[in-house]
């Protein structure tokens, strides 16, 4: 028997989408972060805004806002959701070579928008790595995870 803590599986162990219908609709966000590391070459490619590719975080910006939208067409029991908003923001540090981006997704809805968060941030991510490949296949990509979640029946959340 399916474990009833995890809410996308019935009692027979068989995963389905879970009924949001009987939810009030409430104001919901949620904020995930995660790092790209490369380079100091690579870094400063992105910085000068000259790679080969054009305006790197300007693109995965609108990447990752992007993939905020399409969740739940990537992620099987995910719902879509009508997005009110959705940041997606970076900060570059150069003595540790990285790349670190922050997404908030929001909404008003039935259903938290934790999963879009965390899609903004993986693909704004993995944008970055397209477009600077060819430069720096070393590139990692870690530390992706939810920062805070707020609204709905189980209230505000926050990551140690």
């Amino acid at each position: 028997m399916a474990d009833a803590s995890l809410t996308h599986f019935d009692l027979t162990g068989q995963a389905h989408m879970v009924d949001v219908g009987a939810k009030d609709e409430t104001a919901r966000v949620a904020v995930a972060a995660g790092t790209i590391r490369m380079q100091a070459a690579t870094l400063a490619l992105i910085q000068a805004g000259n790679a080969r590719k054009g305006d790197v975080l300007g693109i995965a910006r609108i990447a990752g806002i992007m993939g905020a939208k399409r969740t739940a067409d990537l992620i099987p029991l995910c719902h879509p959701i009508a997005l009110t908003r959705v940041t997606v923001d970076f900060h570059v540090d150069p003595d540790a070579g990285a790349v670190e981006c922050t997404a908030r997704a929001q909404t008003r809805g039935r259903t938290g928008v934790e999963m879009e968060a965390l899609m903004a941030v993986q693909v704004a991510l993995l944008t970055i790595y397209d477009m600077c490949k060819a430069a720096d296949r070393g590139m990692t990509i870690d530390g992706v995870r939810l920062l805070e979640k707020h609204g709905g029946k189980s209230g505000d959340w926050v990551a140690d």
